[in-house]
């Protein structure tokens, strides 16, 4: 396991390169994003450890990035100020690019895999918005009308775009459809709206039928099954839906973190694995058991009155002190690598292989 410290910054968010298996990038904030500075942190792996290539100190705190899907050296990142601010790492100390329309702190960016010319982000405004690093002003806005957490890109579909919020829905956007009344959103689901939540050996239940609304403060969309995705938050639960059918509710639920979980990503190698980074200091991997009995992608529509799959805890890296706030997966080599930072002023690169139980 190798540490790097990001000293006098608390971390917010980190992601690897998907140019260098060697290189990532963190997020960070000074007093815990409360107030004061932020920094861009730029590390490479070495034979000699974690050392920074380059990094980049902002007026406000920073909240996420997003690598470049077009070019090598170049990451956004996300600020408190309602910005999003381009870096170059061969360029000087300044943003290449910056762009300023939200109204409030910007908790989310992210670049769109397949139409690589495009990136959204979201924010505290109720708003999500689109973007393009050939303009200064936004391509479209979609409304929310809620503290907007998260919001991504579907990577196999270049027009889709999701969201979660603070009203606990998630909101599927289909760029295709006309704008009309609706904004091109195209499926609102209720991530509360969850028929009986199965047992877990071990772990407190949460009571029969519906949930108590809570803020979704992550979500991901799944890298193999197109209209999966899993959300969490401040309940402390991980769901995953199919998009195909919203009235259903969860396809699965995971359940075992005792605070709120901050960031989660799903596994770029295996279609049932998502790792996830919680304020009760941990970071743990689990399965959804969609594999559990050879289901494939249509089977997948099976929640009903059985209610949802209990997924099942893999594993899980104790090592953080303080909140845990974000996780990423390593594209390359073998399956098991990924990244972890918190507020401890730690990163940890790791390998989930070996925190999970035989």
């Amino acid at each position: 396991m190798l540490h790097y410290r990001t000293q006098g910054y608390n971390g917010y968010a980190v992601k690897y390169s998907p140019f260098f298996d060697n290189r990532l990038a963190i997020a960070s904030a000074a007093n815990f994003g409360l107030v004061g500075n932020g920094r861009l942190y730029v590390l490479e792996l070495t034979a000699n450890g974690i050392v920074p290539v380059k990094w980049f100190t902002t007026q406000d705190s920073l909240y996420d990035l997003a690598w470049s899907e077009i070019h090598e050296n170049q990451v956004l990142a996300a600020s408190g100020d309602g910005s999003i601010k381009l870096y170059d790492t061969t360029a000087d100390d300044f943003p290449i690019m910056n762009w300023k329309e939200h109204g409030r702190e910007v908790f989310s960016v992210n670049w769109n895999l397949v139409a690589k010319d495009r990136f959204c982000s979201s924010s505290w405004d109720g708003t999500v918005r689109l973007w393009t690093p050939h303009r200064q002003q936004s391509i479209l806005t979609l409304p929310t009308h809620s503290c907007t957490y998260s919001a991504a890109f579907c990577p196999h579909n270049p027009e889709l775009i999701s969201c979660v919020s603070s009203d606990s829905y998630i909101r599927v956007f289909d760029l295709r459809t006309p704008a009309s009344a609706s904004n091109h959103l195209v499926v609102q689901i209720p991530n509360h709206a969850a028929p009986v939540t199965p047992a877990i050996p071990g772990q407190p239940g949460m009571p029969p039928g519906a949930a108590q609304p809570a803020e979704i403060l992550t979500h991901d969309w799944n890298k193999y099954r197109s209209t999966v995705l899993a959300t969490a938050g401040v309940d402390r639960a991980i769901r995953t839906f199919d998009i195909r059918a919203p009235q259903q509710g969860p396809l699965a639920i995971m359940l075992g973190h005792d605070y709120a979980i901050k960031k989660m990503a799903w596994s770029p190698h295996l279609s049932d694995v998502l790792l996830t980074a919680s304020y009760d200091m941990t970071c743990r991997v689990w399965s959804d058991r969609s594999n559990a009995s050879g289901a494939g992608d249509v089977d997948l529509m099976r929640s009903g009155p059985a209610g949802p799959v209990a997924g099942s805890e893999l594993g899980r890296m104790g090592r953080h002190t303080e909140f845990a706030t974000g996780v990423d997966w390593c594209l390359f080599g073998s399956e098991g690598w990924c990244a972890s930072v918190g507020w401890d002023e730690s990163l940890y690169v790791w390998d989930v292989r070996g925190v999970i139980s035989p």
